[in-house]
């Protein structure tokens, strides 16, 4: 029988619009029956995404959207944070656009499916519960849950009637406080997740099959080729030298079979997409300034190959 559709939605600014083409193109693949809801956080990334009309996504306009409440947190935090502080709210702006829709499922930006996630719902739905989250499941070297989180927010499913408790509870606590800090426990959007199997035991439902969400802090832990998905974390456009780069704002030691399988076919649909934006009028802008970091040296030799080949390619579609 067709399954039915899933929704999904992300968010980003017109800083982020490379990494959100390549979790689109992504989909495009694997995903099967879908939509993508895309938040655009502004303006600009509204309007070039309405040009490009790409298939099976719908297009969500904050300005239009804030609540009074966003309104009223939003000079107190850097966009990061604003971004984080928004995410809570995603679901709820779907099931407001679209009566039909039952559940949503919120995505990070930087995700890059490999598979269909259809595994991943069929245990969802077993469990009879109404949210869905994953778990960080960090190598023991990169353990960081005690900062940021037991949980990740980066593939959360919440269903329209039942998880609206839960939701309402994360949207309240972000609205409170959502920092790019440490504090009290607490850490961004992400570390309230920590206690919702405690706090929410009759609706939350903790991914069992950790191997099948996977990110450089795990990915020593899983063999590549059972993710699904594969979360760029820390992955940034830059330039060296007024030269296009890439360049990770942290440092794991990643196999190379998995740079090989899992990076390289990434940074092609990065170099793709940011065509796709050029033939439109649209530059990627840097995500950060170079800078050489002293304990990266080393750390990420391997990957430097496939990098200076896809920072030379890039060069040269540039120019």
């Amino acid at each position: 029988s067709r399954r039915l559709m899933e929704h999904f939605v992300t968010l980003f600014d017109s800083l982020f619009l490379p990494q959100g083409l390549a979790l689109h193109m992504s989909m495009e693949r694997h995903a099967g029956n879908y939509t993508l809801w895309i938040l655009c956080i502004d303006d600009a990334v509204h309007d070039v995404l309405t040009k490009m009309k790409l298939p099976n996504v719908q297009l969500l306009k904050l300005s239009l959207l804030e609540t009074k409440e966003l309104k009223q947190v939003k000079p107190g935090r850097s966009s990061g944070e604003y971004c984080w502080t928004t995410t809570p709210f995603t679901p709820k702006f779907v099931f407001d656009s679209e009566p039909s829709v039952g559940r949503v499922t919120y995505l990070d930006a930087d995700l890059w499916f490999r598979k269909n996630p259809t595994p991943i719902f069929q245990e969802f739905d077993k469990s009879g519960k109404d949210v869905l989250i994953t778990d960080h499941a960090y190598s023991p070297e990169y353990d960081l849950s005690e900062k940021s989180g037991q949980y990740c927010v980066q593939f959360t499913t919440f269903t329209r009637e039942g998880g609206e408790t839960v939701r309402k509870w994360w949207e309240e606590r972000c609205i409170e406080w959502c920092f790019a800090r440490f504090e009290n426990g607490k850490f961004g959007d992400q570390k309230y997740l920590d206690d919702w199997p405690e706090r929410f035991p009759e609706q939350v439902h903790v991914l069992s099959n950790q191997g099948w969400t996977l990110a450089p802090w795990n990915a020593n832990r899983f063999p590549y080729s059972n993710g699904i998905f594969w979360h760029f974390h820390g992955l940034r456009l830059t330039e060296k030298r007024s030269k296009p780069m890439v360049q990770f704002t942290i440092s794991y030691s990643i196999p190379s079979i998995t740079r090989k399988q899992i990076y390289e076919p990434y940074l092609e649909d990065l170099r793709v997409v940011i065509e796709i934006m050029k033939s439109h009028g649209v530059q990627p802008r840097l995500q950060q300034k170079y800078r050489t970091f002293g304990r990266l040296k080393g750390v990420w030799k391997g990957i430097k190959q496939q990098l200076w080949r896809f920072n030379h390619e890039l060069v040269s579609n540039l120019d």
